[in-house]
């Protein structure tokens, strides 16, 4: 089966920290080629480890939105 995620990568500093929003899975890579590889292969042990039929995934993609604020 494929699983399509939403991903957010971060530089934080030296490191690249990718995101994975329906999971909450988190990784870190030197580059963002690195993050994205690194937060696939932490997915996927994610999955392996967690029963199918426990799985809440949902069909549909995430409102993904902004936020601005002015801040004094």
């Amino acid at each position: 089966m494929t699983y399509k995620f939403t991903t957010i990568i971060n530089q934080e500093g030296k490191w690249y920290v990718a995101y994975c929003l329906e999971l909450g899975v988190v990784s870190q890579g030197r580059t963002i080629e690195e993050a994205q590889k690194n937060l696939k292969e932490a997915v996927g042990l994610y999955l392996e480890d967690y029963p199918k039929n426990k799985r809440n995934l949902s069909k549909r993609a995430p409102l993904i939105t902004t936020l601005e604020l002015e801040y004094a």
